[in-house]
């Protein structure tokens, strides 16, 4: 993830907006995070995309909050997709912001990052071979069907890549040992 450049989910988690506090006034940039006042004044704060929070808080324009999501708890069973917006992932956003902060609350969040996504990755995994088991994928009319549906969406675009992952390995899997016993 160091070299993303080109990575659609990185540039999806630039674009998430994050609030900052400017520390000065700054004439004619008042349109910054829809405001509708000519200058942004010092102390108030505007909801700006993170690629352009970059070039505000490493000038000292402004400082930034760690955006909600990334509170001290630690998202077990929380449904990630609706903690961040349109498609993002939270652990992509999430490094994004890390980046962004300084050591010790950088090494907090990597803390809180990797031990949720290891506190998850069991249901993930077990969840997906629970549903491939179930049968194929498309194959029904809302009843087998919508409960692998649901729990994909409630997961994170890395956690939903592991979950189709483990899906098919598991169908390929049985499939084996179905095919091997003949």
């Amino acid at each position: 993830m160091d070299n993303d450049y080109f990575s659609i989910d990185a540039i999806l988690a630039e674009n998430q907006k994050v609030q900052c506090k400017f520390k000065h006034r700054i004439p004619e940039m008042g349109h910054l995070g829809g405001g509708s006042e000519r200058d942004i004044t010092a102390q108030s704060k505007r909801q700006i995309p993170l690629w352009l929070a970059y070039i505000i808080v490493y000038s000292y324009w402004a400082d930034f909050e760690i955006p909600q999501p990334f509170s001290k708890q630690k998202p077990r069973s929380v449904r990630l997709s609706n903690l961040v917006g349109a498609g993002t992932g939270w652990y992509v956003f999430g490094k994004k912001i890390m980046d962004m902060i300084g050591d010790d609350q950088g090494l907090e969040m990597s803390e809180m990052l990797v031990s949720t996504f290891k506190g998850r990755l069991v249901d993930v995994i077990d969840q997906a071979q629970h549903f491939a088991a179930l049968g194929p994928v498309g194959g029904g009319s809302g009843g087998v069907d919508s409960g692998p549906q649901m729990f994909r969406e409630g997961l994170d675009t890395t956690e939903r890549e592991l979950f189709v992952l483990a899906q098919e390995s598991a169908r390929r899997m049985k499939k084996w040992y179905e095919e091997g016993k003949l």
